[in-house]
């Protein structure tokens, strides 16, 4: 099945009792508000569905979300600057939420970049499975902003606060077989066999009596989605002031021009 967005479609198959969810933007994947709540709502079908018991999220193309698209003119209007509204909770991060609250097993295929928020959206899934090519980062400090998508409320859960600092204020990106040492990734395999190794473990879950996975995953899950939604409130209002200042601005369009940033504190 199709789900259409304005820049692309997100289409979902079946190999058994796994639900393939694909993001067909490639080669990047950027992604926007529309598709956050496209996805949101293919979630919300397949916790519907009795014959998905287990979910692969993948994407198509070269990586798996490389974040927003900085360098694109819709930037102005989309990027999570634009979007961070004062006093407000984000239309993006209440998607974010809506991922975070779905009741199935999700295991991330990552191939390529996890950028930014699409670093986020790769932690909601329960496991992830990567390539040595995988590159995780956070690097929001590099375009003068504020981690979101929940990053500073997932990411030390999973890895431990220091090496969360460590991504968080260097803006420092790390591979597949680093991101396997830290916890971040839970089966590290080449690239050719990236969807067939995420499929083979999301049919290891499906082949469990589903209602007791489903109950297994809300108790080690209790919580989550309220966390998120508290953390991306503070995220948001930090990113509304930040996403104001001239360092902001200069941090965009370095990232743009593939360049370092020229900072002033601003």
């Amino acid at each position: 099945m199709h789900y259409p967005t304005t820049n692309g479609d997100i289409e979902v198959t079946r190999d058994g009792y796994v639900a393939v969810v694909e993001i067909q933007r490639p080669p990047n994947n950027f992604f926007d508000i529309d598709l956050i709540h496209t996805l949101a709502d293919v979630f919300d079908d397949l916790d519907k569905n009795k014959e998905a018991r287990a979910i692969v999220l993948a994407s198509q193309g070269k990586h798996f979300c490389a974040g927003n698209n900085f360098g694109a003119k819709s930037a102005e209007t989309t990027h999570p600057a634009a979007m961070a509204l004062e006093g407000e909770f984000s239309p993006l991060y209440a998607g974010a939420v809506r991922l975070f609250s779905n009741k199935k097993p999700i295991v991330g295929a990552i191939q390529g970049a996890a950028v930014g928020g699409g670093f986020g959206l790769a932690l909601l899934a329960d496991f992830r499975v990567v390539s040595p090519a995988a590159r995780f980062t956070a690097n929001f400090v590099k375009l003068g902003f504020h981690p979101g998508f929940g990053l500073t409320h997932t990411l030390p859960k999973l890895i431990g606060q220091q090496k969360a600092n460590l991504l968080f204020q260097t803006g420092r990106r790390i591979n597949g077989e680093t991101a396997l040492a830290w916890g971040l990734a839970d089966v590290l395999t080449e690239a050719d066999s990236l969807r067939a190794e995420a499929i083979t473990l999301a049919a290891e879950i499906a082949e469990n009596a589903p209602l007791a996975v489903q109950s297994v995953r809300a108790t080690l899950r209790q919580g989550l989605a309220d966390a998120v939604k508290h953390q991306t409130d503070h995220e948001n209002a930090e990113q509304a002031w930040l996403g104001k200042t001239a360092d902001h601005a200069e941090g965009v369009k370095a990232v743009a021009e593939r360049r370092p940033g020229n900072f002033f504190a601003s």
